[in-house]
């Protein structure tokens, strides 16, 4: 390394850790503000809570890598412009770009770790987070019991104190109690005072009433002609009470497979096969579809069947198989295990049968199974179904009565008659038509039709629901797998604007680098916002909704490499004086041309 990168990068470093962790702490503020009532007043450790901001500083730091790369590269080239360095670098034949290389290559090493960070660090981190948040949220607010107001944060009790006495005297209590979990203030405790002391590492608490008196009321549903409930008074002149803490005040962790669905605590490889999962279950909701509407009308899908899309069923197939490879393993492994269970059992038994004090007399069983003759398509009729039989024709109709075993074909003991096989005449086509129009059977068609239809539309309306559900998951999957790359891609677009724009505007220290990078950060995050908000909603594609702010702000780094190379004066009067007087110029050399 030469003395000139030594020389720049050496500015740079001290800038950016600086930097870095005043956005950081800034970002752990904002975030620590958000949830500042729910953390706070728990009677917590104080390592719990520095273990929660340390989860907080490791999750925000994508967001400030960015904002300290440009805010920090902004002040280091802005210094040596100001101090007239980076006009001594030029004038020794060196160019920007060539002063601008040690800066980044330490920004592309930076990148390359962020992402790293963002992919295996962070995960975990934020799994650690939202399960260390969530208990802190929902244990109960440290014990702390006011003057004149009822404190109700043990659970069945609800206790007003009139006076407090040093840390643990108490005067005046008033006692209400619900441990009987029924409705109404049915038992109260009154005493003139009282002491309220922890024990056992204030796991526990003890208070003691002195000179009191406990009443006690049985509510019951009682009719008119039965007698009310027994009303109790008992005084006393010393009462203790003990108050099981640890599962009210103490903090209860919880596993963290509760989160094991959350996107943001998963790595690239997890939230590719959480999207493998989701195309799963939307592909499956889209050939239920077809297969719903098959099963409701039965009548036109005889003949032909509703197939879905090519990449439906090629998708279909591959679920299928993948599904069946996977009962096929689990299915070896169990026969594995109850192999192993056997040979146990048979080991077992042959010592069992090798003593001869301990044989056991085994009978066999013949059991006699039965096979169920299938039953096929017969000529004959039960002598029951007269449709196609005339009543009032003298033609003599034959009945037989099947014997059980005489033919496998017809079912036993039902009386058949022999269907003829002329066709139909115009007096039975007549019996059929009136037997369909007189019982009303078109209109229980047409309201059956119709019962379908609904019921179809409703599904249909269901199944749409769940499937833009299950895309709008899928969308922000994508989203979050983009974001790790996005976020690392960012800290090096941020160095080409800061970089140039410090030696255009040739100042260093707090003052218009850190307006300036503000102002790009904050389009920067808004940009960002916007494109990650059109790609959850399936307005544009995820891939360009989240890489919308790269896209959007690269052309400003090139724009200001561009005008730093030529030495440009984008922020001084003189250059917008000459460009409009320029303008003006350009606009009179074309009249003459017009007239």
């Amino acid at each position: 390394m030469k003395k000139l990168d030594k020389l720049i990068l050496g500015s740079f470093l001290g800038p950016f850790l600086l930097t870095f962790i005043v956005v950081d702490f800034i970002l752990l503020t904002v975030n620590m503000l958000k949830y500042f009532d729910e953390i706070f007043g728990k009677g917590l450790s104080f390592w719990i809570y520095m273990e929660l901001i340390g989860y907080f500083v490791i999750s925000i730091s994508p967001m400030a890598l960015p904002l300290a790369v440009l805010l920090s590269s902004l002040m280091t080239f802005g210094n040596l412009g100001e101090h007239f360095e980076l006009t001594a670098i030029k004038s020794s034949g060196i160019s920007l770009l060539r002063a601008l290389r040690p800066i980044g290559v330490f920004v592309i090493v930076l990148s390359f770790a962020a992402y790293l960070s963002n992919n295996y660090l962070v995960p975990k981190v934020n799994l650690k987070t939202f399960s260390l948040l969530y208990d802190i949220r929902m244990k109960s607010p440290a014990l702390d019991i006011k003057a004149g107001v009822f404190y109700d944060g043990i659970p069945g009790y609800s206790i007003k104190v009139n006076e407090k006495v040093g840390e643990y005297g108490l005067r005046d209590i008033l006692i209400y109690s619900h441990n009987a979990g029924q409705a109404g203030n049915l038992e109260v405790t009154l005493a003139d005072s009282g002491r309220m002391e922890p024990f056992f590492s204030e796991n526990y608490m003890k208070l003691t009433l002195f000179h009191g008196i406990n009443y006690n009321e049985p509510k019951q549903a009682r009719g008119i002609n039965e007698k009310p409930g027994e009303f109790n008074r008992a005084s006393f002149d010393k009462n203790e009470i003990v108050f099981d803490l640890n599962n009210t005040f103490k903090l209860n962790r919880t596993t963290e497979d509760a989160w094991s669905t959350n996107r943001s605590i998963k790595n690239i490889s997890q939230i590719k096969l959480g999207l493998d999962s989701i195309g799963t279950l939307v592909n499956e909701q889209r050939y239920q579809n077809y297969q719903t509407a098959e099963n409701v009308y039965p009548f036109f899908t005889r003949d032909r069947k509703f197939k879905p899309a090519a990449d439906i069923l090629e998708r279909k197939a591959l679920d299928d198989s993948i599904r069946i490879h996977r009962m096929r393993r689990e299915k070896a492994l169990a026969d594995s295990l109850d192999q192993v269970k056997k040979l146990a059992q048979k080991d077992t038994t042959s010592n069992l049968t090798d003593n001869p004090e301990s044989r056991i007399l085994t009978s066999e069983i013949d059991v006699d199974s039965s096979v169920k003759r299938p039953v096929v398509a017969s000529s004959k009729v039960p002598a029951s179904d007269s449709l196609f039989f005339s009543s009032d024709s003298g033609e003599k109709i034959s009945a037989d009565v099947a014997e059980p075993d005489s033919n496998p074909e017809v079912v036993p003991g039902v009386a058949m008659k022999t269907v003829r096989t002329a066709a139909l005449t115009d007096e039975e086509r007549e019996r059929i038509d009136s037997v369909v129009t007189n019982r009303g059977y078109k209109k229980s068609a047409t309201t059956m039709a119709l019962n379908n239809a609904r019921n179809l539309k409703n599904t249909f309306g269901v199944k749409k629901s769940q499937i833009d559900n299950y895309q709008r998951d899928y969308r922000r999957f994508e989203i979050a797998w983009y974001q790790k790359y996005t976020q690392a891609i960012a800290c090096f677009v941020m160095f080409l604007i800061g970089a140039p724009l410090g030696a255009i505007i040739k100042k260093g220290g707090l003052g218009m680098p850190v307006l300036i990078s503000i102002i790009f950060f904050i389009v920067y995050y808004m940009i960002t916002m916007t494109g990650e908000k059109w790609a959850k909603e399936g307005v544009v594609d995820p891939l360009f909704g989240t890489f919308f702010s790269i896209i959007c702000l690269l052309p400003f780094g090139l724009f200001f490499i561009k005008q730093a190379r030529k030495d440009a004066r984008l922020f001084e009067p003189d250059f917008y004086i000459s460009a409009w007087q320029g303008i003006q110029k350009y606009i009179k050399v074309l009249r003459p041309k017009a007239n």
